[in-house]
């Protein structure tokens, strides 16, 4: 099975399409645990006077959720599903990061039930935390 998803790859995983594409990168995936990446361009739908805005970051979290439950699927030979933001708890956003760097967000299933999926995420750029939390991933049933 491959191990990691790039850029195009990943359009097998989730179900955005550009403009609204904020992941690029899915690494070391494990049952409960995940790592995606995301280099922000300066052309980016959520930049604005050169930083990517907080939605930006909630949606890159978002669809770092997405690509890890569309691998999850993808092992299975299923097709990628429509993901729901459902809740955000204790979410931080410490920094608006620059056009140029890059995010790197680890993703841990804190707990699964009932189609609903509760995830811990921890975006850095390099060494500093940008944003971390919970959010509850509602999949759509087909």
């Amino acid at each position: 099975m491959k191990a990691v998803f790039t850029d195009a790859d990943l359009f097998a995983l989730i179900p955005q399409r550009p403009p609204i594409v904020m992941v690029d990168l899915l690494q070391n995936v494990t049952e409960s645990e995940a790592e995606t990446g995301l280099l922000i361009k300066e052309d980016n739908i959520f930049v604005q006077n050169g930083q990517m805005q907080e939605p930006g970051l909630i949606e890159h979290i978002a669809q770092s959720a997405a690509a890890f439950a569309g691998f999850r699927g993808y092992a299975s030979g299923e097709e990628p599903r429509l993901g729901y933001i459902g809740e955000l708890k204790r979410l931080f956003l410490y920094a608006r990061p620059n056009a140029g760097a890059r995010l790197s967000t680890h993703l841990r299933v804190l707990g699964e039930a009932a189609g609903i999926t509760l995830l811990a995420a921890e975006t850095k750029v390099g060494d500093e935390v940008v944003a971390a939390g919970q959010m509850k991933i509602f999949l759509k049933e087909d």
